[in-house]
């Protein structure tokens, strides 16, 4: 995959080996998945098989998560991007399109999720020409649900997970036609 994405501060650039130990140290992290089903990356081989598994999505479905990198000191700082999700169902939907991401705690209330955001729904919208993308957040989540919403998604429902936690549902419509 040879998409590469630049914004004022960030490199956003597919997801590589290399980017492993950084990878690694963002996922072990548990405040990083207070709101991710809290199961923290136990070992780096974890992180690998992530990885791989990234790559495959670039190979089969186009896209994915991309690394996300501060152009300032080229440090890994996590990663977001546009997901083809076909292999679970979600709040009821499968084939569909799901913007995320993660950021390394220390590069949390930094304005990188919003910045990278932009760039990625500009992407998608306009050269992937997606009619609609959804994404969804653990409820209590507050700064991942002020992102969304800042960027432009309009909440349209909470529902629960198998285990009974809440989830918001957010959607953005492409009215390009």
């Amino acid at each position: 995959m040879d998409l590469v994405l630049e914004t004022t501060r960030l490199i956003i650039r597919p997801l590589e080996l290399t980017d492993a130990e950084a990878m690694f140290e963002m996922d072990h992290n548990p405040e990083v998945h207070k709101y991710l089903w809290q199961n923290p990356t136990q070992t780096i081989e974890e992180t690998i098989k992530v990885i791989e598994m990234v790559q495959k999505q670039y190979v089969d479905n186009k896209i994915g998560r991309f690394a996300t990198i501060l152009k300032e000191t080229n440090e890994f700082i996590g990663w977001t991007g546009i997901k083809f999700v076909n292999d679970h169902i979600e709040n009821g939907n499968t084939n569909f399109y799901d913007y995320g991401y993660r950021l390394n705690e220390k590069f949390w209330n930094k304005g990188y999720a919003t910045e990278a955001s932009i760039a990625w729904l500009d992407y998608g919208l306009n050269k992937m020409n997606i009619k609609e993308m959804n994404a969804y957040t653990h409820a209590k989540n507050g700064a991942s649900n002020h992102v969304l919403q800042k960027v432009g998604f309009n909440f349209i429902e909470d529902y629960p997970d198998k285990e009974g936690v809440i989830w918001k549902w957010w959607q953005l419509k492409n009215n390009i036609q």
